[in-house]
């Protein structure tokens, strides 16, 4: 008897219903986190890295006869081995890049487009994607000009002959539907801009879902590369998730984007949420981490009964490759990996550890979120060197240049390791990849004063609000607003007053019309003027993602074709030798009274808080971090 044989069978009264266990593996946001490797630190790590996962990957595999593997997006950018393969595959696209040579190995059956594939431009993403060999899938993005013309395969109906509990086969039709963030547009505007369209992720899904059941898909599982954000729909919104989670005819959710782990307690009192099922408004659904440092895994209860397959159990769950409690490894690296890219791994570690300059002082991001920082000042130093040059016989040269940087490791979800912490001494690749670890491009924005005021009123919303009179401990940052967004904006002098509430909320909206904690603010030693224009230094992801830095989409005045982190090398490189030291531009302002106020930051660096006396070192947390208390009662 064949598979469609019995699949025509099953469900008479001689039979019964068949039962089938299915099984979906996947990763999401690896970040060509392929070996087991730090490349900041330049040591190895137990903590992540596709070849632990892949540990995990084969264990899982072998526990049930039925499975699909899938990868959720953002494979081909995030280290300084991404950047390395950039280099390769430019001299050399025929090359195979390195993430598609260990998923090829491990037999990823089914990729979803992330929000970082476009980082580098379509045509980039295209030589990338010629050495998998495993399909890709997106819905929701369309040939600009061809609005019903998809760019990619917008889903697949995979044919998977499964096996029942008897150890009878059948044929289970498959589908797989992947979506990415309309927000892409803005983010890589440069390179997307004309070439294609985004439409909202919800409005596609409603349109497909159906022709996909409609084309004889026995199971749908939905691939956004999203997080989930409990908020009401919108038009085009980043993470919709939960309103995906609501969609007619999906079966299971896997999702990332967000860098979170699903089923996990950050969700705990979500709307909708089952974290004991790993479950969406009753639909299985995993967020496996980032890095490689979870496996999602959901498990399908299926029946055939009828003339038609349904899921009549699940249960989701992801598992990690480190225990941050035990602070131990869970698996040991795939050897088989680490092979199929040792070539890559070799020449990124050569390519990190060339050197730029020197330093003659550490440089670390412990307290750059409490206070000014030489990491944060030096990426400025370097961003204001670069645009005074370029703006020397220009319609600008006259306007003062100003320079808005973040700190990018700051700890939080990434664990108490995810800090920079350069030492005195040698200054190579790695540290300036360390000091700015994204692909960014520099550009120039032309401001007022008043509208300078209401960009780092948007930055300022990284603190919670501090009560001066309250006895219980206090945090200070809020966990929720990526520090990356916490720019600090160089050439000017200001104080954030975190007693009074935010102004904005974490993506830039306004919350709170009556609120302002930037105060104090000066330029040249005078108050600063509010109607005049200056010239502020940014990235491309910040000058077409915010209407707060670029009011109108109007005011860029210059987008170089040079990487941040380009310019900071060659900053480096110009001044030979530098001793990075941050000038006290910005300051959280004297608060009345001794609340206790704490933040957490690495277990390192409890000796470089014995500069500052506002600071006390309390101990450290279960999961590693050093908690201090912050004392900026008096004045300064």
């Amino acid at each position: 008897m064949d598979i469609l044989d019995i699949n025509e069978k099953a469900g008479h009264e001689n039979l019964g219903p068949v039962r089938v266990k299915f099984r979906i593996m996947v990763t999401t946001d690896l970040h060509v986190s392929l070996w087991n490797y730090d490349y900041y630190t330049d040591q190895e790590t137990l903590h992540y890295g596709l070849a632990q996962t892949a540990s995990l990957i084969q264990t899982a595999r072998a526990e049930v006869p039925n499975h699909l593997l899938l990868d959720n997006g953002d494979v081909i950018q995030g280290n300084p081995m991404g950047d390395y393969a950039v280099q390769r595959l430019q001299q050399d696209p025929s090359a195979v890049h390195p993430a598609y040579k260990a998923m090829n190995l491990l037999g990823y059956e089914v990729g979803n487009i992330g929000n970082h594939e476009f980082n580098y431009g379509l045509e980039y993403l295209q030589t990338c994607l010629q050495g998998a060999k495993f399909p890709y899938v997106n819905a929701n993005i369309y040939i600009a000009g061809e609005q019903e013309r998809n760019y990619f395969t917008p889903y697949l109906l995979l044919d998977k002959t499964v096996e029942d509990e008897a150890g009878s086969k059948h044929l289970l039709k498959v589908g797989v539907i992947g979506f990415v963030p309309p927000q892409i547009m803005q983010w890589d505007k440069a390179w997307l801009e004309g070439k294609i369209i985004v439409k909202d992720m919800l409005e596609t899904a409603r349109r497909f879902i159906p022709e996909m059941k409609a084309a004889g898909a026995d199971l749908i599982i939905a691939m956004p590369h999203a997080g989930f954000e409990d908020i009401p729909e919108t038009l085009d919104m980043e993470n919709a998730v939960l309103h995906l989670s609501r969609v007619e005819g999906i079966d299971a959710i896997v999702f990332g984007h967000a860098h979170k782990v699903f089923p996990g307690p950050s969700f705990m009192g979500k709307t909708g949420v089952d974290l004991e099922r790993g479950a969406i408004h009753d639909i299985p659904a995993v967020e496996p981490g980032f890095w490689g440092d979870h496996l999602g895994i959901i498990d399908l209860e299926l029946t055939f009964s009828g003339g038609k397959w349904q899921v009549v159990a699940s249960a989701a769950e992801v598992r990690p490759v480190y225990d941050p409690i035990r602070k131990e490894a869970l698996v040991q690296p795939d050897t088989a990996i680490q092979q199929a890219v040792a070539e890559e791994h070799a020449g990124t570690l050569e390519y990190i550890r060339a050197p730029v300059g020197q330093t003659t002082v550490a440089v670390n991001s412990f307290f750059a979120q409490v206070m000014d920082d030489a990491s944060v000042q030096l990426v400025n130093d370097a961003q204001m060197w670069y645009v005074k040059q370029q703006m020397q016989g220009s319609e600008y040269e006259g306007l003062p240049v100003l320079s808005a940087a973040a700190p990018f490791k700051t700890g939080g979800r990434y664990g108490p390791s995810y800090y920079t912490h350069i030492p005195a001494g040698t200054l190579a690749i790695k540290h300036i990849a360390d000091l700015y670890n994204f692909p960014n491009t520099l550009h120039v924005v032309r401001l007022t004063g008043t509208e300078i005021r209401e960009w780092l009123e948007w930055s300022a919303g990284q603190f919670r609000q501090i009560d001066p009179s309250a006895e219980q401990e206090q945090e200070l940052i809020n966990s929720d607003f990526p520090s990356f967004n916490f720019d600090i904006i160089d050439g000017i002098r200001y104080q954030i007053d975190v007693t009074q509430p935010a102004r904005y909320d974490a993506d830039g909206g306004l919350k709170d019309p009556d609120a302002h904690r930037i105060i104090q603010m000066s330029f040249d030693g005078e108050p600063m003027d509010m109607q005049r224009h200056y010239l502020v230094v940014t990235n491309n992801y910040r000058a077409f993602s915010s209407a707060l830095v670029n009011p109108g989409g109007e005011r860029i005045i210059l987008a170089s074709p040079d990487e941040n982190r380009h310019v900071l090398t060659e900053y480096v490189r110009h001044m030979k030798t530098l001793t990075p030291k941050a000038d006290g531009h910005w300051s959280l302002a004297p608060w009345s009274g001794r609340p206790h106020v704490t933040f957490l930051t690495s277990p390192q660096a409890t000796d470089a808080a014995n500069a500052y006396s506002e600071l006390l070192y309390e101990g450290l947390t279960v999961e590693g971090y050093a908690k201090f208390a912050v004392d900026f009662g008096r004045s300064r």
